[in-house]
């Protein structure tokens, strides 16, 4: 008689203990994403409403609709405009970010020299710093560095944000890599920038997307300093978005527009690294 593996044997106990899904399971997970899916779901309806449905005493469900609001919002407020400045400034950020921060995220993990503790403590404590503190400064180096109304002076900025966010994960997933690997390299003739682009970006693909997300999602989504340091020309889409609220009529159909248009390349690029994002979320949580 054949006797079961320990593997198999484990797998049984396993599959034996796991908990059975209750109907309740599935209940409570369509409530959570119900609450979560509704207000983009309102939010796009809405913006395909006209206003005497929107401003209708009973939610409207079954209604025409139309593409007036997006033409209104398009050539009105020139949302065009902001949103391909948005679009310029986070995807320049985001490919800087990570040209820029995976590097100094490998020295940090791979190599000891003078000084790595400090910069390690900058890195983790940049975002702890309330980003209306440097508002006034960075405004006046934007205006006596005449850069002031200018894509390039949010890029900047932002990186100056961006940065430690990725060295801060990047880090941490190179660290995770066993040292073996780069001796192994090292034995076949690898430099360490050969050791670092060949071994291990691949390997900490998945931090590189999780911190690609962070960077977009916060380009995009910046107003503070888009507020402060734009004018005209380099509005972004949540500084145009602002311009609505002034007034008593409200547009909500525009309003509603402009706000699908803000959120649907975020949510494009989320799907796009959807699956690397999971994997480095949970990369590291069980050794």
């Amino acid at each position: 008689m054949k006797s079961e593996s320990p593997i198999s044997n484990a797998k049984s106990e396993v599959l034996r203990y796991r908990p059975k899904p209750h109907i309740w399971h599935f209940v409570v997970l369509l409530v959570i994403i119900a609450f979560c899916v509704f207000p983009f779901y309102w939010m796009v309806v809405t913006s395909l409403k006209n206003q005497q449905d929107i401003l209708s005493p009973v939610p409207k469900f079954l209604f025409s609709p139309t593409l007036e609001n997006y033409q209104r919002a398009v050539t009105k407020f020139d949302v065009a405009l902001s949103l391909e400045n948005s679009l310029i400034i986070a995807l320049s950020t985001t490919a800087l970010s990570l040209l820029l921060g995976t590097p100094a995220a490998y020295a940090i993990a791979r190599f000891e020299f003078k000084g790595k503790k400090d910069l390690w403590f900058w890195f983790i404590t940049n975002r702890m710093l309330s980003p209306i503190v440097l508002a006034l400064p960075f405004f006046i180096l934007a205006r006596n560095l005449k850069l002031l109304d200018t894509q390039i002076v949010l890029i900047l900025i932002y990186l100056t944000f961006n940065i430690p966010i990725v060295v801060w994960i990047c880090a941490d997933q190179f660290r995770n890599i066993p040292k073996e690997l780069d001796e192994a390299a090292t034995l076949e003739g690898y430099n360490s920038f050969a050791i670092f682009w060949k071994i291990g970006l691949p390997l900490v693909a998945p931090g590189i997307a999780v911190s690609a997300i962070f960077s977009f999602i916060f380009s995009w989504n910046e107003l503070l300093y888009a507020l402060v340091l734009t004018r005209k020309y380099a509005q972004t889409a949540p500084v145009v978005a602002t311009s609505f609220m002034s007034g008593y009529d409200l547009p909500w159909g525009q309003i509603m527009a402009t706000g699908t248009m803000i959120a649907l390349p975020v949510i494009i690029f989320s799907i796009i690294v959807s699956r690397q994002f999971v994997r480095g979320l949970t990369m590291g949580a069980i050794k």
